[in-house]
Parts: C-alpha cells; structure tokens; sequence
C-alpha cells in the first residue's frame, strides 16, 4: 500500500505550486484574449486523458491490492456522496459569487488527493501533479473568461484566480497527516479520491469539453493525454 511520507518529508511540497503557477498563466492569457473554443475544447480533452490515466494507473492498482473492501466501499460512497451534492449545489447556486465557491471547494478537494498521492509515493504525487495542473489550467481560463464578463481588470483577474488555485497546496498539506492513518482508512480515503478525479473527467471536462461541435483532432486530444501520462510514467521507472 501507500510508501510512508516520511522519507519524502515536505519537500515535494513546492511542486504543488507547479498548479498554481499554471492557473494564473491561464487567468493571464483569458483575461486579456480567451482561446477559441476548439483550443479550451482540446486542452479539456487532453488534461481529461491525462486525469483518467493518473486515476486508473496510480490510484486503482493501490486499491485493487489493499484488501480492505469495507473502507473501500465506505470511502467510495462518500465519494459519490460528495460530488453529487456539489453538483446539485452547482445547479442551485447562480452568478459568479456561486461559481467561485463552487470553484474552489473543487480546488481544495483536488489538493487532498494531490497530498494522497504524495502519500502513496513520489512517482505518484509526480504524475498526479502534471494531471492537476492541466486540469487547474483550465480552471484558470474558464474563472478569468468569466470573471472578466463583471469587468474587472486584469490585474483583479490574475490576483482572484490565482488565490483560488492556493486552495490546491493547502489541501495537499492539510492531507499530508494521513500518512499517520492506518492502512484501511488510508484505503478508503483513496478511494473517495479516486471517485472524486472520475467525476472531474466524466461530469466536468468532458461535459463541457462537448459542448462545442465534435472535431476528430480535438476529441483524439483525450487519448492523447492518457498516452502522454503513460509514457511519462514508463519513462520515470
């Protein structure tokens, strides 16, 4: 199961700024001139395959040889618990002040599985890190674009995305005590991330990523990445 943090100590924390840095270069670039929907489309396909790949290739195989069913099932559900809710939260709450909330619970829970995977590994906090920042990325155009339509200047723009993508280093920190967890309850809080990055690429970028006109390129974007993160995780040993 999960390579104790200890001999990683907190200095893979600076790589979880790599997100943050990457959100606000996408609040830079959409709040002075948003992509055209096939680049945000592409980019959503592509950080959507790289997600998924992390997922099934880092996460699952931890899980499918912990040997803990019950916390696997318990950590699971609250998982599904947890984003449906936000996603009827999501429905109810309007305007940009619900968008932004919603925005960063997602961030904050995004950082908690990124402190998981530094948990199981530096490999895996590594890989889990180049998902997140595309994903964070995204993020970061599509809050600037609309932070952008209540008129703000760039400079707000920048400064609000990018305090927003600091809620990923301090989930991933305030996640970090887990290691200290026993094995089943680490099962199962793996578990509840697991389920939470399969609903970032099923409900979030994907969803979104259709909602412009199908193009070959643009949908080949989404094995791309999954094959990208492949690559890179043979490459790292």
């Amino acid at each position: 199961m999960p390579v104790p943090l200890t001999s990683l100590s907190l200095n893979w924390l600076w790589m979880t700024l790599i997100p943050v840095v990457a959100a606000a270069g996408g609040a830079t670039a959409a709040s002075y001139r948003r992509p055209g929907p096939a680049v945000v489309s592409a980019i959503q396909h592509f950080a959507a395959g790289v997600v998924f790949a992390a997922a099934a290739g880092e996460i699952l195989p931890n899980l499918k040889h912990g040997g803990s069913l019950t916390a696997i099932a318990i950590g699971g559900a609250v998982g599904v618990i947890v984003m449906l809710g936000l996603e009827r939260l999501e429905e109810k709450i309007g305007g940009a002040a619900g968008l932004l909330a919603l925005v960063a619970i997602d961030i904050f829970i995004d950082g908690l599985v990124l402190g998981m995977s530094f948990i199981a590994g530096a490999k895996v906090g590594l890989l889990m890190t180049v998902a997140l920042t595309l994903e964070v990325l995204f993020l970061g155009l599509t809050v600037a674009a609309d932070i952008r339509r209540a008129e703000k200047s760039p400079g707000q723009i920048i400064l609000l995305t990018t305090a927003l993508a600091l809620l990923l280093p301090i989930g991933s920190l305030l996640a970090l005590p887990m290691e200290t967890l026993s094995a089943p309850v680490l099962e199962g809080f793996f578990a509840f991330g697991l389920i939470a990055l399969l609903y970032l690429v099923t409900e979030e970028l994907l969803v979104e990523a259709h909602e412009t006109p199908d193009v070959p390129w643009v949908t080949a974007m989404f094995f791309v990445g999954f094959l990208v993160l492949l690559i890179v995780e043979e490459m790292l040993g």
